[in-house]
């Protein structure tokens, strides 16, 4: 009796409760989604190619039996990248684009500057026709501007040159010594526009509340411009950077052009016209070697200058 009552008076046995499991999270798919306009052509016009130069640049074709023999393809390694870095006609290419692009950038991003900033001024007329007047040069096709600019040098047809001459000064355009900057002048009149419009996109999405209190503070138009407006591009003018370090080791369609009709341009005088040249010639081996050069060479240049702009705004 006394045990039953012990039992009837003990405690009933705690039961063990468990966390309930967090609820699991559903994976967003929009954002893949939306990459894949870009992500699919990129991989396919972008990645693949690169990929398959890089395959290319690994074989060598040799002919068996002498010069009329059998030709076959072998494994080479990294000896085309040997011969590539060892030519010097093709390092004498790299340095004349990379001079090239020292002096060209600058001038047409400080052009595209001035322009989008004089568009952007309040005193500016006729903005929508101005516009597309600095844009029209980019809609041309490049071969077209350059058969342009190359009847401009021409002394034999040029009224310029003609002009030139009777006032006692007329420059050899199409010569060795100007030859570069002669196709600088074409990419300059090209794409200063396009970066034009970056940069004055750029400046329409700023709010106009923000030069509203700098001129009720008593700053003017010019002060507006270099103390608001151009370090609020730098990101516009970092991007236009970006493009134009990798238009100018991609040079090929103004010198191809001009090549025609002067000597001073040779198979070799930029590195893309270098890699044209080798694979015309059926060298597609160290033509693909010197294009994964090239690649390599632009993302490091490109990406070197984004790490230093960088790091200049964060400072």
């Amino acid at each position: 009796m006394t045990a039953d009552r012990t039992a009837a008076t003990a405690a009933p046995p705690t039961k063990t409760t468990t966390a309930p499991a967090p609820p699991r999270r559903k994976r967003n798919w929009a954002p893949a989604v939306f990459l894949l306009p870009f992500f699919i052509p990129f991989v396919l016009f972008t990645l693949v190619p690169v990929g398959y130069a890089f395959y290319q640049s690994l074989l060598k074709t040799e002919r068996t039996g002498g010069t009329f023999g059998r030709k076959t393809t072998v494994f080479a390694g990294l000896d085309q990248y040997k011969e590539v870095l060892g030519d010097s006609e093709f390092l004498a290419g790299v340095g004349r684009v990379l001079l090239f692009g020292l002096v060209q950038i600058p001038v047409m991003l400080l052009l595209a500057l001035v322009l989008a900033l004089l568009l952007d001024s309040t005193v500016a007329r006729l903005k929508r026709f101005f516009r597309i007047a600095y844009f029209v040069p980019y809609g041309i096709p490049g071969v077209i501007a350059a058969l342009m600019w190359a009847f401009l040098y021409d002394p034999r047809l040029s009224p310029v040159v003609e002009l030139l001459d009777e006032v006692g000064s007329a420059p050899d355009f199409l010569g060795s010594s100007m030859m570069l900057w002669s196709i600088g002048n074409i990419v300059t009149w090209t794409y200063t526009g396009y970066n034009m419009l970056i940069i004055y996109a750029a400046l329409q999405a700023v709010p106009g509340d923000i030069y509203e209190a700098a001129r009720m503070d008593g700053a003017s138009e010019a002060k507006i411009a270099w103390r608001i407006k151009i370090p609020i591009l730098r990101p516009a003018l970092m991007l236009t950077g970006v493009f134009s370090i990798i238009g100018t080791l991609q040079l090929f369609t103004e010198p191809q052009v001009l090549r025609s009709i002067s000597t001073s341009v040779t198979s070799t005088y930029t590195p893309n016209l270098a890699a044209y040249s080798l694979a015309s010639s059926d060298n597609y081996s160290e033509a693909a070697a010197m294009s994964v050069t090239l690649a390599l060479a632009t993302f490091v240049l490109s990406f070197a200058f984004l790490k230093f702009t960088g790091r200049k705004d964060g400072s």
